[in-house]
Order: C-alpha cells, then sequence, then structure tokens
C-alpha cells in the first residue's frame, strides 16, 4: 500500500479513527492492514474477530469494519467463521 495510516494510528499503533469516503485510499490501506492480524489458514469465530478487531482500533464499530474486510475481499465467511479470503481455513493449529 502506497498510503500511510500513520494519521489514523495512536502512539500503540491502534487504528482511531476511520478515513471519509473521499480517503479510499486511506481506507484501503487501513484495511490492508487490519488483514495482516489474521493468520492465513485459521477460522475464526465472529467474537474473535470483533476481539482482534477491538484490540487494535479505538472507535467501537468491529462490526462495520467487519463488513468492509469482507467487502474488500481481505476476510470471507460462510455465516459461521471467518477467514482470511487468501486462505481458506484447514483449521487451527
Amino acid at each position: 500500500m502506497t498510503k500511510s495510516i500513520h494519521d489514523f494510528q495512536d502512539e500503540h499503533g491502534r487504528i482511531t479513527a476511520w478515513p471519509s469516503d473521499r480517503r479510499k485510499a486511506h481506507q484501503q490501506a487501513i484495511l490492508h492492514y487490519l488483514r495482516g492480524l489474521f493468520e492465513t489458514g485459521v477460522s475464526y469465530q465472529q467474537g474473535e474477530v470483533e476481539q482482534i478487531l477491538a484490540d487494535h482500533t479505538t472507535f467501537a464499530d468491529e462490526v462495520n469494519i467487519i463488513s468492509e474486510l469482507l467487502e474488500a475481499d481481505y476476510l470471507a465467511t460462510d455465516g459461521q467463521i471467518y477467514w482470511r479470503a487468501d486462505g481458506r481455513p484447514g483449521g487451527r493449529t
């Protein structure tokens, strides 16, 4: 990603704000960063996804961020579990 997310992070690296729709490149950079919090080939329950996002953001909007990650094809779901879209889970190791 070419856009920096630094302006949207606090001193602990947590995302503190969601960029406006005029800043789509920054939104994509943040989604790319958040995707990196999930391991390829690992399945996650919704609560786990929400907790990971809550640990790395300061705004309480995990459901909308999950929707953004799904829409951008960074995460995938079958309605019960979630995984990184670049690697369908084969089970936790």
